[in-house]
């Protein structure tokens, strides 16, 4: 095989969860007596976790400078917001489930952005933790992509070298974290970023269907 270890980013690779994390952002700003957004805008703010989610959705919502108390307080309300719609219409992607089953051989982790507390029950709801030996979020280690801590971090549990790790994510923050940590990179263009961020990111290899992953690590 080419590759002995397969890497995953969570939002916009695995899953579809753009729903939930709209519908959660937008119950905050209202609580907050804030306007809400538009998916769209809420898509482009999503990959470089939580906190700074928050962060840019406070500043489209005021003109005045976000305050670390502000961000603080929204953090807060979206927690109890999106713990309680975490699934409501969050799904994998295509050929996910079919496609990591067939690679079951392989070890897999995930290397998410999104905080541990809401990654693990994302996995566990929609029937795909146990093909993960190894599952880090954004909050897990000290450093959160595009630095490559996470991600090597990950191929050390999975006892590989990077350099045998394929990282499969969907934006420039999993190509470059990949880069850095020594590893090849497959963009997942059907995902939340698309194939021009991807392409400019300088991804080895660009998919459009989960199931092309096979194909990659078969060389």
């Amino acid at each position: 095989m080419k590759f002995r270890c397969l890497l995953f980013d969570l939002d916009g690779t695995l899953v579809d969860s753009r729903a939930d994390i709209t519908n959660s952002l937008n119950l905050t700003l209202a609580e907050l007596g804030r306007p809400t957004l538009p998916a769209e805008t809420v898509r482009l703010f999503i990959g470089e976790g939580v906190r700074l989610l928050l962060e840019r959705a406070l500043r489209a919502t005021q003109s005045a400078e976000v305050q670390s108390s502000e961000v603080e307080h929204a953090l807060k309300i979206y927690q109890r917001h999106y713990h309680a719609h975490l699934l409501d219409q969050t799904k994998l992607y295509p050929e996910v489930t079919e496609t990591l089953a067939s690679l079951n051989a392989l070890p897999k982790a995930i290397v998410t952005n999104k905080p541990f507390a809401f990654t693990q029950p994302l996995l566990d709801g929609l029937g795909i933790a146990q093909y993960f030996r190894v599952v880090f979020g954004g909050d897990s280690l000290p450093e959160r992509k595009p630095s490559p801590l996470m991600l090597l971090e990950a191929a050390r549990h999975c006892e590989v070298e990077p350099a045998e790790c394929l990282m499969i994510g969907d934006s420039w923050i999993d190509v470059e974290a990949g880069r850095k940590a020594g590893m090849k990179t497959a963009g997942y263009v059907s995902g939340f970023r698309g194939r021009t961020e991807l392409e400019a990111a300088g991804a080895n290899y660009l998919i459009e269907r989960f199931s092309e992953i096979t194909a990659l690590v078969l060389g």
